[in-house]
């Protein structure tokens, strides 16, 4: 089986890997750190804002079953992509919209995603996502994985990422798994 990824970033990993893990064909979710200069960054120093790295997902999926462009349209549409360095409450470099791209026709579809939000008219501001190649990526640690499914009883999973996800579902019914 040929698999691929992509890494993207979009706010609190967390809200990210909740909503890519209901989608099919995703066979793989690490929570992570890239688009950064410091070397094995750990989240307290990533949340510092000093490293330049964002938190983000690599998203590792079969394209026979999902494509890229599916993704991107999940990944648009789950977070707002007009925001500099915020997702809501949470505010920070680290919080930044970024696609991390592994080829050129990544790059290429990422920007016609953004060329496409901002033709719809959806957002009152134009798109801000970086589209920048991926150069490291660096492993979130373990209490990261699959934070959501382990905590959804947790302040922060309640208020933010359960009504995320209950949006995502309604609309992307089509592309959840079974």
């Amino acid at each position: 089986m040929e698999y691929t990824s992509i890494v993207f970033g979009g706010g609190c990993f967390w809200c990210i890997e909740a909503i890519f893990a209901e989608v099919r064909g995703v066979v793989k979710l690490e929570p992570g750190y890239a688009g950064g200069e410091t070397k094995n960054p750990t989240y307290h120093e990533v949340c510092t804002g000093t490293t330049g790295h964002a938190e983000v997902i690599r998203i590792t999926f079969d394209p026979n079953v999902i494509d890229v462009v599916e993704l991107y349209e999940v990944f648009f549409a789950t977070h707002d992509p007009t925001t500099v360095n915020r997702q809501g409450n949470d505010v920070g470099t680290h919080y930044r919209s970024v696609v991390l791209y592994n080829s050129t026709s990544q790059r290429e579809l990422a920007e016609t995603a953004i060329n496409a939000v901002n033709a719809t008219g959806i957002y009152n501001s134009p798109v801000v996502t970086e589209v920048v190649e991926l150069d490291d990526f660096y492993l979130a640690e373990d209490y990261h994985k699959n934070y959501f499914s382990a905590n959804s009883d947790a302040p922060y999973c309640s208020a933010v990422i359960a009504p995320k996800l209950s949006k995502f579902r309604e609309k992307f019914r089509m592309i959840l798994k079974s």
